[in-house]
């Protein structure tokens, strides 16, 4: 039976993450793109089992409660979490499946799963000066939250040495190969 492989992406707000996701999957389509389920409302745009699962908090702990989630984490003022079954599904059909989450949940992960079938990449801003531009530009937060964006990204940031590949995201078009180029050799 072929088996597949899981795939963590973490990376600071705003870094690109998502950018550089939706590229590697426009270049690779048989990458599956794993959807999580968050209490956060949707941002415009976003479609209910496109992007995210959409729920209530008394959903989510009801979830939390029946051990629904491979991993699940509280991040600024939401609950975000990833479906145990639907990722090991995939797996167990040999897909190559990837999540975007934060290192929390990726910490999560590398404790439950086996690492044969398991890649930890971590995406860096270049500098966090940069980061602050990316977040002031995307137009999404307030000051006071892009200052606590930011002070969280420093503590990320810190985190990347226990991930197996750590990707700069400076030039939009290296970081999408780089990504690409480690998904196509494990």
């Amino acid at each position: 039976m072929n088996t597949g492989h899981l795939y963590v992406i973490s990376a600071p707000s705003g870094t690109g993450k998502t950018s550089l996701v939706k590229a590697l999957i426009e270049k690779d389509p048989s990458i599956r793109l794993s959807v999580s389920t968050t209490t956060r409302e949707p941002r415009l745009g976003e479609v209910n089992g496109r992007d995210y699962f959409f729920t209530k908090k008394e959903q989510f702990d009801r979830q939390i409660n029946d051990n629904e989630f491979l991993e699940w984490a509280f991040v600024y003022g939401n609950y975000y979490g990833t479906s145990a079954t639907l990722v090991k599904n995939s797996i167990n059909r040999g897909e190559k499946v990837l999540l975007e989450i934060d290192w929390q949940g990726a910490f999560q992960i590398k404790q439950r799963f086996d690492r044969g079938m398991l890649t930890l990449i971590f995406i860096r801003p270049p500098s966090l000066a940069i980061l602050k531009e990316r977040l002031q530009k995307r137009g999404q937060d307030k000051i006071g939250v892009i200052t606590e964006r930011l002070a969280t990204a420093k503590e990320e940031i810190a985190k990347s040495v226990n991930f197996d590949y750590v990707i700069i995201n400076d030039d939009f078009e290296i970081a999408v190969s780089e990504l690409y180029r480690i998904i196509n050799s494990s």
